[in-house]
């Protein structure tokens, strides 16, 4: 047997679904990172919806993608709540037709509806199944699908009181391996900003942020001032921002660096920041803290619950400060408190790095290893998309 079959042989086959938001499609990447980082790398196919983040990204690091359907069966009309349910019954469907074909040895799932569908198939074909949960607290879907899990990964110890503990890993929240080749000086030169002054990121989720963008605009002038900023509005408020930005004084113009979102420049925007304002959703929990990133958390009100205890998460450990977004009005001062005080602002940015696990994606790509049982040295058939 040549070199080449053996190689074929021994790949793991690995299953990734998650999508909605960034805070589940990126850990997914960084964890098929880890895994094509390894000897012999992994087989992979990601399972997405065609309307969500996922499609856009996946595509991006070059990893195979199918779309299928879901959709939320809470929180709707009883129309749209019947619509969804046959979605996502056609996606049950389709999934099982993706495990037949690609046919496994283990499934990774980061969370969002596409996520349901894909293990509850997976489940039913008794292929292992790891969960990694980014947030501090899961949402309905992760606490349903971890039922269906072989294990369930998480960013922090206290994920523990909502999910089975027997299952429960503490692995920390994985990042890309962009994150590791940073420094500020470098990050800012890439991005064209002036290396001699402070610059605060705004940044309000992969979906951006409207109570966080319209308060931004009220101080624009002052915090352009005190320092320069990337701010991250998404697709919703680029055009008027972008309007206000042409209103500017040129040398505050030139500060504002104004981008609906970052992709393959998002890790150097954050290493380039001394201070980040942020919705409280996963990234905080592991990307601000991979390049020690204090930061102004203003939790999305309507969100549930997790948002809040991730900022708790940040807060408690001296890495953030909380804001409500109901009281925007402090913003200004806050920021000004914490950019006028550069003690404070190392030590919050020590506190932010020492909640850093830089090896979290290779603990999860082990876990997948671990849960596979073996199965790794079946010889199966290669998956391609085009069929």
């Amino acid at each position: 047997m040549g070199a080449s079959q053996v190689w074929r042989l021994n790949r793991m086959r690995i299953l990734i679904t998650g999508g909605g938001t960034g805070g589940h499609v990126y850990p997914a990447l960084a964890v098929a990172a880890a895994l094509n980082d390894e000897k012999v790398p992994s087989s992979l196919l990601y399972v997405g919806t065609s309307s969500g983040i996922e499609a856009d990204l996946v595509e991006r690091h070059n990893i195979p993608f199918v779309p299928i359907k879901a959709g939320a069966l809470r929180g709707r009309s009883p129309l749209r709540f019947l619509i969804n349910l046959g979605e996502m019954a056609w996606g049950i469907i389709q999934s099982f037709f993706i495990l037949r074909r690609f046919r496994p040895q283990a499934i990774l799932a980061t969370g969002g509806y596409v996520c349901a569908p894909v293990v509850f198939a997976g489940w039913l074909r008794r292929i292992p199944i790891l969960i990694y949960l980014p947030d501090v607290e899961p949402g309905w879907a992760i606490r349903f699908l971890a039922v269906f899990a072989t294990k369930v990964a998480v960013t922090s110890g206290k994920s523990k009181a909502f999910l089975p503990s027997h299952k429960v890993v503490k692995t920390g929240y994985p990042v890309r391996p962009a994150f590791a080749k940073l420094d500020k000086r470098t990050a800012k030169a890439s991005l064209q900003l002036d290396p001699h002054l402070k610059t605060l990121l705004i940044y309000g989720g992969s979906l951006g942020a409207r109570s966080i963008n319209m308060a931004v605009s009220k101080i624009l002038p002052q915090l352009l001032d005190l320092c320069q900023i990337i701010h991250l509005s998404g697709g919703r408020d680029e055009a008027w921002l972008q309007e206000l930005r042409a209103k500017l004084p040129e040398g505050q113009s030139q500060r504002y660096k104004l981008y609906a979102y970052l992709h393959d420049e998002f890790p150097p925007a954050l290493a380039a920041a001394d201070l980040a304002i942020s919705r409280a959703g996963a990234a905080i929990m592991g990307e601000f803290p991979a390049v020690g990133l204090p930061s102004i958390i203003i939790p999305y009100p309507y969100a549930g619950a997790h948002q809040r205890h991730n900022a708790q998460f940040m807060v408690e450990r001296g890495a953030a400060i909380e804001l409500e977004d109901s009281g925007l009005d402090a913003l200004l001062p806050t920021i000004q408190r914490l950019l006028n005080d550069e003690g404070f602002l190392a030590e919050m940015s020590e506190n932010a790095r020492s909640l850093a696990r830089p090896d979290a994606a290779e603990k999860i790509a082990a876990l997948l290893r671990e849960i596979y049982k073996g199965k790794a040295n079946e010889s199966q058939p290669e998956f391609s998309c085009a069929n």
